[in-house]
């Protein structure tokens, strides 16, 4: 379980980082070999200018997101963090909107550090409806990883 709530927490400093709005503040979390297929741009970012050019643009939103539903897993060096988030957009000039997306982060362990080597987020194809609230943890096909789902309500 330790390792479960060590990852979700990078998900919390990535939204920290956000709410800097500083670019640079969030590509420190990437790698420097990392892709990023964000959610409101078709381009795929391939290093820290491309990832940066894109959190230039998306930060003028003032985006605050926030976990609905997560699944953690581990391999070795290696670790994600997929599920379902929501971002609340504030832009200063129009009116606020709400992107529910599905995301992707793989994260590599660097020695002293976790960063982001993989990440993608793209938009809900269907309408959503409330989530229950539950939480499973188990073992991956095969015994070998652990997996820990949770679900909550979404805003």
């Amino acid at each position: 379980m330790k390792l479960t709530s060590e990852i979700v927490k990078l998900f919390d400093a990535w939204n920290k980082a956000l709410q800097t709005l500083d670019p640079d503040k969030v590509v420190e979390l990437y790698a420097s070999n990392a892709i990023l297929l964000p959610t409101v741009s078709n381009q795929v970012r391939h290093n820290h200018a491309e990832i940066k050019d894109y959190f230039v643009h998306f930060l003028r939103n003032r985006p605050k997101g926030k976990i609905d539903e997560y699944n953690v897993r581990r391999y070795g060096d290696f670790a994600s963090n997929s599920g379902l988030y929501t971002f609340t957009l504030s832009p200063p000039s129009g009116d606020p909107s709400v992107i529910k997306a599905r995301y992707t982060f793989v994260y590599q362990w660097f020695g002293d550090r976790w960063l982001i080597v993989e990440h993608h987020s793209s938009r809900l194809p269907e309408p959503t409806t409330s989530g229950s609230l539950a939480q499973h943890s188990g073992k991956t096909k095969g015994g070998r990883e652990k997996n820990t789902t949770k679900r909550s309500k979404t805003a």
